[in-house]
């Protein structure tokens, strides 16, 4: 059993980006138990179906992640991959701002401190120019959020992602075929675990925020487990099509 697992901010909000830095910890606790590998996106996807794995990703670039995360992450030796919003580097989360905002405005990493965090081992991955829905957008602000955000990591630290985490998980044929040319994974937020026929271009992924009670990872590898997950899956896609029913996307 594979999946791509999905953290936003470790913080005490309770908001439903956030996992509360105790839930955190005993997470990190349950992965160095050897009951998972916890890998690569990119080796994850090629290791077998039948081995029970994990890779371990981070969205948006919180200042949390590099004074909460990466301390338990790295004294396991855990690898992990951050997407980071290129255009909004070292500002906050303001994509988020409105009447109706459900999640704390946070700072995000700047870019002395991302290369830092790829210089201790952190793999930085792109995630869009300022997070906007690439399924709103015409194809040349679509090819500013998905190339223009890898050339923009690459200029301020120099390596050029390899991975994108879709802004919302939100995509279509447009953004997946140019996610598809510029880099060699993409990741949605489409609640599955991992499958050998999924397209290297819309991975899924686990919002870890469905796993924030004790012992939720406990049941991994076995047929309930999976069982929970794909009636997860399931009442996501139907939330889904309500909304956009209802004109919200």
């Amino acid at each position: 059993m594979r999946a791509i697992l999905t953290y936003h901010s470790i913080d005490t909000s309770g908001s439903p980006i956030s996992c509360h830095p105790d839930v955190f910890a005993h997470q990190v606790k349950w992965f160095a138990s050897s009951r998972v590998r916890v890998t690569t996106v990119d080796e994850l996807t090629r290791l077998p179906a039948t081995t029970d794995a994990v890779a371990l990703t981070f969205d948006d670039g919180f200042v949390n992640f590099r004074d909460v995360a990466v301390p338990r992450l790295l004294d396991h030796g855990f690898p992990v991959t951050l997407f980071v919003v290129a255009g909004l580097a070292g500002r906050t989360n303001s994509w988020d701002d409105g009447p109706h905002r459900a999640t704390p405005s946070l700072p995000l990493l700047d870019w002395s401190a991302l290369a830092r965090l790829q210089e201790q081992g952190v793999t930085l991955g792109a995630h869009s120019q300022t997070h906007r829905r690439v399924t709103r957008l015409p194809a040349a602000a679509v090819e500013d959020e998905v190339r223009g955000c890898a050339d923009r990591i690459e200029a301020e630290v120099g390596v050029r992602p390899s991975v994108f985490a879709y802004p919302y998980g939100h995509w279509d044929a447009q953004s997946a075929a140019m996610v598809a040319r510029t880099y060699r994974w993409g990741c949605t937020t489409d609640f599955r675990l991992l499958a050998p026929t999924d397209e290297p271009s819309t991975l899924p992924r686990l919002d870890m925020w469905y796993f924030n009670q004790p012992g939720s990872l406990d049941g991994w590898g076995t047929r309930a487990f999976a069982s929970k997950v794909g009636l997860r899956h399931v009442l996501r896609q139907t939330r889904h099509m309500a909304m956009s029913l209802r004109g919200v996307r």
